[in-house]
């Protein structure tokens, strides 16, 4: 067997290209600092791009996702809750229910990053959450409904999508 540079050379060469292999492989923790602005134009919006990641089915998410109303006045405010099992990270957008048009701005805190250009808000924290709130302000030239959708994620590989809010007691 050869020793010497070759072999050092060999050795440094197979430990970078494993290094970079590493660093190419998809994070455990995605985007822990929230969702890219990518995200709302998205093929599908509101949904991870993940490579060889699916989105669980709606209906089997373990998170509670309530919005206080879904009718809206210049100015008000609505608040979105998120609540359940831990979860690192969400991407929430608000729609106009007869356009689909994204419309208003969420209120950005410590916690949350905004998007206004889309009518959305994501977190900006990375510890695991039980419970988010949000706020929402309408905007100030028109009254109408709104309903939130978007995407909760528990892990890289594990997210629900084309989630909607609820509304207890909705007020058409």
């Amino acid at each position: 067997m050869v020793k010497g540079p070759v072999t050092t050379s060999v050795y440094l060469s197979v430990f970078s290209l494993a290094l970079m292999f590493l660093a190419l492989l998809p994070s455990g923790d995605g985007f822990p600092d929230g969702a890219p602005i990518e995200a709302c134009i998205l093929p599908h919006p509101n949904r991870p791009n993940h490579p060889g990641t699916k989105a669980q089915p709606p209906q089997a998410s373990k998170h509670a996702f309530t919005a206080s109303s879904a009718n809206y006045h210049p100015g008000t405010t609505i608040t979105v809750l998120i609540s359940g099992t831990p979860f690192k990270g969400y991407f929430v957008q608000a729609r106009d229910s007869h356009s689909n048009d994204w419309i208003g701005e969420f209120e950005e805190t410590k916690e949350t990053k905004v998007y206004p250009e889309c009518s959305a808000v994501t977190h900006s924290t990375v510890p695991p959450k039980t419970n988010v709130r949000l706020t929402w302000r309408a905007p100030h030239d028109r009254s109408g409904t709104v309903f939130f959708t978007g995407t909760i994620l528990e892990r890289y590989d594990k997210y629900w999508s084309d989630l909607v809010a609820k509304v207890p007691n909705p007020r058409f």
